[in-house]
């Protein structure tokens, strides 16, 4: 008889499901994969199938070109569209169900059962409304994989109303500037900008040319952004007490001298860090995670309450502490290659 559990195994580049020959989210090609979310650090190409949620996949075909012959006239992988709450049978008897994350459009835990033993893959996920995606649904389970991104008991994410009258009230009062929102193509942009409709902003919002195809795929996919402009196709006095959303790297770049007197906004967890709110030159700092922060990943551990939590990239010592101090049964996994992108 193996031993409990040995069916699933951690490797530093995935998560190994061994009788069905598979992974999950790994970081180089393989015959089959299944994928959480669109995020680099978690979906890549180059898989002889890949299995995702629908949005997912459409995620991964816009910004991997997944599912689109190369050059070379070499035929695409194969995709396989799994609904929430689908449950699909893999080799070796194992079954997979997709289960809502929260973190962007499409991203999904997935439960694994096999052998009467029941796994909960996590993926990255946050725990906070967000009108863009589909909410966090807790899952009991017999081992739960949970990220910890932000693992340190410093990390308690405001709400997101106090970022956003944060955000509405600088630009109320700099009416000849605009507000420069530097925020993640894939998730981040999309969220920012449906909360700031959710908070009742209903002025044109104008976008970095890198967001325009992702915003569009969201509208897709039914998540409604309200009127969206493109600062290429703009005057700069058109701007003046608008917000525009840029990705990160541009709000230091030549492209920001399109922009009227901006100040600089950064929207990330990371910004309850000070210090790297000044050294990217970030004005307004923006404390808006889309993963899960500290009271929230051990309040979903005593949730879920599992026989044993895996703990993988994020911080996991504090958390794998405290799983020990409640007599918890857990290990930190040793994965590498999970970056901040998301955020």
């Amino acid at each position: 008889m193996s031993a409990p559990f040995s069916w699933i195994r951690p490797e530093p580049w995935g998560v190994q499901i061994v009788p069905a020959d598979c992974w999950i989210d790994p970081g180089r090609a393989v015959d089959r994969a299944l994928v959480t979310h669109g995020h680099a650090d978690h979906a890549r190409g180059g898989h002889g199938e890949t299995i995702a949620t629908p949005e997912t996949l459409a995620i991964m075909a816009l910004r991997y070109r997944t599912g689109i012959e190369n050059g070379e006239g070499e035929m695409p992988s194969k995709a396989t569209p799994v609904q929430y709450g689908e449950t699909i049978n893999l080799p070796g008897g194992v079954k997979a169900t997709f289960v809502p994350a929260g973190h962007v459009l499409g991203s999904a835990q997935i439960l694994l059962e096999h052998a009467g033993e029941r796994v909960v893959i996590t993926g990255d996920y946050k725990r906070r409304h967000d009108p863009s995606c589909a909410p966090f649904e807790v899952v009991p389970c017999d081992v739960f994989i949970t990220e910890a991104t932000f693992g340190l008991p410093v990390f308690v994410h405001p709400p997101i109303e106090q970022e956003m009258a944060k955000l509405l009230g600088v630009l109320a009062a700099n009416r000849d500037q605009c507000v420069a929102v530097g925020a993640y193509a894939l998730g981040k942009a999309q969220r920012v900008i449906a909360e700031l409709r959710a908070a009742g902003h209903d002025q044109p919002i104008y976008l970095h040319g890198a967001m325009e195809k992702m915003c569009r795929l969201y509208e897709e996919h039914g998540v409604d952004l309200g009127e969206l402009r493109l600062v290429a196709e703009a005057e700069k006095d058109d701007m003046r007490g608008h917000i525009v959303v840029a990705t990160p790297a541009a709000l230091n770049d030549r492209w920001s001298r399109r922009l009227p007197d901006p100040i600089t906004a950064m929207a990330s967890g990371w910004m309850r860090v000070r210090g790297r709110a000044r050294q990217r030159g970030v004005e307004l700092p923006l404390i808006i995670s889309d993963h899960a922060d500290w009271n929230e990943l051990t309040s979903t551990i005593l949730e879920v309450n599992p026989t044993e939590t895996w703990i993988t990239h994020g911080r996991e010592e504090a958390l794998l502490r405290w799983c020990e101090l409640g007599q918890r049964k857990a290990r930190a996994l040793a994965m590498v290659g999970r970056e901040e992108e998301g955020e």
